[in-house]
């Protein structure tokens, strides 16, 4: 029997586990039940119980465990166990910053210990998904499980790498632009099928050179609607502006909203942020990383381009040494720096201050 395409597998389960599905994640030597927190019920909670083996347990990123206090160690993945088995209302005070519960449940008796790959494969699957990054796992048991889709664990770690260097381009168009007449959009799909990225392609390239570029993540609230808790419309239209004064350059338009965690999560992390946290705690207390973008697929797309060097719009100098990692030689850093306003200005000095970037 062939073995199944990984990107196939865990695109499948990530449907799965959106609509509060359980799936089963597994290696050669485990194999767990999980079902996301951010989509929990009860009723997906007792499926979960009657098709497993044992009590569930919650896995959650080592980040929001520290947050918590729970546990400050460097465990990346870390798994919660209680001997009665864990409420729901436990589950929401863990693993969901915006729950309404204000007092902490009983947590005298919680058992934390190391996640194995299997575990930290399932936090994995629920970021992929853009869910929070929590899981309820439990052991598969003997039976009661041939109709749960599957997913292997080493499908889920690859995934991220594989779509990457799967990525071919689908479509192209010209796309007169306001600041830039002569422009082209092109499109970029991962074999799965999955969300497309694109290239703004402003004049006449010459591969040859260093190509002025932007990797821009997508911001649907501030390239969109304008909104003025960012700055993220004014480098939009900013870099396109300059690329076509500078005679050409490419924009790259990441899927990567929110820095990673996606629209939703975006929204609870604004959340967060009126509530008193700033734009990198607030991400750290939904139990993400404060970045969680990947630029393999932006490499990707340049050299299916055939773009290898580039001068790099950016004032974040952690862009300039990940694109290089990626393979694509940064020949300069180009500031892009547009003033400030009073929505924005202290999300701006956290950045400079927490996130290094150059102001």
């Amino acid at each position: 029997m062939a073995m199944p395409d990984p990107l196939i597998e865990v695109d499948r389960a990530i449907s799965e586990i959106r609509r509060g599905a359980v799936v089963r994640v597994y290696d050669e030597r485990s194999s767990l039940l999980m079902l996301a927190v951010d989509a929990l019920s009860a009723d997906c909670l007792n499926l979960l119980v009657q098709s497993g083996s044992a009590t569930p347990k919650l896995v959650m990123t080592g980040t929001r465990m520290n947050v918590l206090g729970i546990d400050k160690s460097d465990r990346p993945v870390s798994v919660l166990s209680h001997p009665e088995g864990i409420s729901l209302d436990l589950i929401e005070y863990l693993a969901n910053p915006l729950s309404a519960s204000m007092t902490p449940p009983a947590m005298a008796s919680l058992e934390v210990k190391d996640a194995d790959v299997v575990e930290q494969s399932c936090v994995t699957l629920a970021k992929l998904a853009r869910l929070l990054p929590a899981a309820l796992i439990v052991e598969a048991g003997q039976t009661a499980t041939a109709d749960i889709p599957a997913v292997q664990a080493s499908s889920i770690q690859s995934y991220m790498t594989i779509a990457a260097h799967s990525l071919t381009q689908v479509s192209e168009a010209r796309v007169p632009l306001e600041n830039a007449e002569n422009a082209r959009v092109l499109a970029f799909r991962p074999r799965d099928g999955g969300i497309e990225h694109l290239a703004i392609i402003v004049g006449d390239l010459n591969p040859a050179e260093s190509v002025l570029v932007r990797l821009h993540s997508e911001c649907f609230t501030g390239d969109l609607v304008g909104s003025l808790r960012c700055d993220c419309g004014n480098q939009l239209r900013g870099a396109i502006g300059e690329m076509a004064a500078a005679g050409s350059g490419i924009l790259l338009y990441m899927a990567q909203e929110g820095r990673g965690i996606g629209l939703v999560n975006k929204l609870r992390a604004y959340q967060l942020q009126d509530a008193g946290f700033d734009t990198v705690d607030a991400n750290l207390q939904l139990g993400f990383d404060s970045d969680e973008r990947n630029y393999l697929p932006a490499a990707q797309i340049l050299r299916l381009l055939g773009v290898s060097r580039v001068k790099l719009m950016t004032n974040n100098p952690a862009k300039v040494t990940a694109l290089g990692n990626c393979g694509i030689e940064v020949v300069e850093r180009v500031p892009h720096i547009y003033p400030s306003n009073q929505h924005n200005d202290a999300y701006l000095k956290v950045k400079a201050k927490k996130s290094g970037h150059l102001f």
